[in-house]
């Protein structure tokens, strides 16, 4: 069966698994559409929570960073793993014993106020709007390519389904709409990627594919990699690091607790029964979530490797008879000329994977010497010896774009692998991307319905009123989110990483405080908020060449691109949250504390009950 036929039966058939679960589990009451009514199985919720954590960013984009990285991408494999930890262990159980659904809800109750209520709202609304912008994003890419349609049109689809089973669904649909996502991405990842490390390592294991030889050498899988990249003029795969040590460190950190505050991850913990099935659902989660992100350093390796394959014939890898990549000793073994003009990919007989993705324009090839080749070097090299070599070949420069977004997807084609691995690939991408969407959105619509309209617009409406407002909200997020996808701002491509940023720089102290700090008062909290995500703002924006003041950039302003230290936007997060934390203890000492009902509150949500005081007399 043909490619294109095979893509709409498996992307056909999970969706009509993911509408049949929607309509099955419709939401029938205000607490069914905030957390599933309360009810949730602790596993079912870990194999939730993972698919509602692992967007597109994980499926798709991740894997592609780390190739393009090196070393240095695994940042986001600490940052995104370590802050989910975090988030387990240090929040989630007690803000389950909180009670509360939602997380402005906490914040306004924890602060007694409902100012602190509002901000908090407009923190998790400018965080998850900019999330969303990258998950429609993921669906444009997936459907422009896998479909055949355009990427507006793709976007639109998505808006549809999503539309059908969260609208009508809330949580309760989400929630088991997001564990049949969860096993059609895993199988998506994983399948191929034991395709791929059998191919190359003769190991079908991908964690232990990325440690091993080459298939029938001596010649370890990154050794190779990390000479095929040098010879390119690029750094050694696995020492590349993304700037200065300090930004790895502050991106890893802003990942971290951006992960800790993003609220549609929170919510799910409100979804079981008890606190200890809330800390058993997220051991599970991390669990389920570790399948992927263990494997991603060997498709992202893999990929790197059989992208060199593709395009330059001095890599070692070329068809066999069957179409699939396979070793050629002599050149693996000998030091092939990578700027020899026979090592290059003729264009005209470029394999058909490129040929589908130069359609949808994130792979492209720019003739800049007239050859005909596709040549594939760092333009920006500095060792002056590839330079030397890649000029005496009459170069002028790297004539390929590949977009880090394609990575993943295009991996099984670079491959050569059977079609329906192919179309696996194609529904896992949209089940990450539409199954973190779907979180994101409920979190926008229960943040208006619940925390604005409920607590602070009109404390009486009815719970049926309150429902029809929640399922309004999510239909204009779900408006807004499409028009964002079809129009995305001028930072759109971290928007992934930003949006991480903005949560942890607004929202993650004031819960850290909120249930550590029995001392810390309203008026701390609002203006940490307030000043965590101004200046992270104000950052990412000045950066970026948004704000002009009379004909010059904020960047001018500020001293240049990355100013502060070297520090990337995208890593500014954590900065942001140094500067909500230092604002908010410094107003809270000059202001009153907390009332006392308020500090037994936060005594009795962190200290088990039926513990004892420790006086040292036992």
């Amino acid at each position: 069966m043909d490619l294109q036929t095979l893509t709409y039966l498996f992307v056909g058939a999970s969706f009509s698994l993911y509408l049949g679960i929607a309509f099955w589990a419709r939401a029938g009451s205000t607490s069914d559409f905030y957390v599933a009514g309360g009810g949730v199985h602790p596993i079912t919720n870990g194999m939730a929570t993972a698919a509602d954590w692992m967007s597109a960013a994980s499926f798709i984009s991740m894997a592609g960073l780390i190739a393009n990285m090196g070393y240095g991408g695994g940042l986001f494999l600490m940052g995104w793993t370590g802050g989910y930890v975090m988030l387990a262990m240090l929040l989630a159980p007690y803000l389950r014993k909180f009670g509360k659904f939602t997380v402005p809800q906490f914040i306004g109750d924890r602060f007694y106020s409902k100012t602190a209520s509002t901000v908090a709202v407009a923190c998790l609304l400018t965080a998850s709007i900019t999330y969303i912008i990258g998950q429609m994003t993921g669906v444009g890419v997936a459907f422009s390519r896998f479909l055949g349609v355009s990427n507006d049109t793709g976007i639109y689809i998505g808006m549809a389904i999503v539309f059908m089973y969260a609208v009508f669904g809330g949580m309760k649909g989400i929630t088991y709409t997001q564990v049949a996502q969860y096993i059609v991405l895993i199988l998506a990842y994983t399948v191929p990627a034991i395709f791929i490390s059998l191919q190359l390592t003769g190991n079908p294991i991908p964690q232990l594919g990325l440690g091993s030889s080459i298939a029938g050498t001596d010649v370890s899988l990154l050794s190779k990699l990390n000479l095929v990249v040098t010879d390119l003029g690029f750094s050694e795969y696995t020492t590349s690091l993304p700037g200065s040590t300090l930004n790895m460190f502050v991106y890893t950190v802003s990942l971290m607790i951006g992960t800790a505050g993003l609220p549609h991850v929170i919510v799910r913990f409100f979804t079981v029964p008890t606190v200890k099935d809330a800390r058993s659902s997220a051991g599970w989660a991390l669990v389920f979530i570790a399948i992927l992100y263990t494997t991603a350093p060997a498709v992202a390796a893999m990929a790197k490797m059989n992208l060199h394959a593709t395009v330059n014939t001095a890599v070692g890898l070329e068809p066999d008879a069957q179409g699939r990549l396979v070793v050629n000793q002599e050149v693996l073994k000998s030091n092939a000329d990578f700027y020899a003009p026979e090592a290059s990919l003729v264009y005209e007989e470029r394999p058909d994977w490129m040929k589908r993705w130069e359609k949808t324009g994130l792979l492209k090839f720019e003739d800049k010497n007239g050859d005909g080749r596709i040549q594939y070097y760092n333009d920006a090299t500095k060792n002056a010896d590839v330079k030397a070599k890649a000029d005496a070949a009459g170069w002028k420069g790297n004539e390929l774009t590949v977009n880090a977004d394609i990575i993943v997807l295009a991996n099984p084609e670079i491959a050569l692998l059977p079609n329906w691995v192919i179309a696996l690939v194609a529904a896992g991408g949209l089940a990450a991307a539409l199954s973190t969407a779907a979180g994101l959105l409920l979190a926008i619509s229960s943040a208006v319905s619940h925390d604005l309209i409920k607590t602070v617009i009109n404390p009486n409406i009815t719970d049926k009123g309150e429902l029809m407002a929640g399922k309004i909200s999510m239909a204009g997020a779900i408006v807004l989110a499409g028009y964002l996808g079809l129009n995305p701002p001028g930072f759109a491509a971290g928007t992934v990483a930003l949006a991480f940023g903005i949560a942890g720089s607004s929202l993650f102290p004031p819960i850290l405080m909120g249930i550590f700090s029995k001392k810390m008062n309203k008026e701390g909290a609002i203006a940490g908020m307030l000043a965590g995500l101004s200046i992270t703002l104000f950052y990412v924006f000045a950066h970026k060449g948004i704000f002009f003041v009379k004909g010059t950039e904020f960047t001018d302003l500020i001293g240049g691109p990355n100013s502060f230290f070297g520090i990337t936007p995208e890593a500014f997060g954590a900065i942001g949250a140094m500067v909500n934390f230092i604002v908010a203890f410094l107003v809270d000492k000059v202001t009153k504390e907390p009332p006392v009902h308020i500090q037994a509150l936060v005594e009795s949500v962190r200290v088990p009950r039926g513990a004892k005081a420790v006086d040292g007399a036992h």
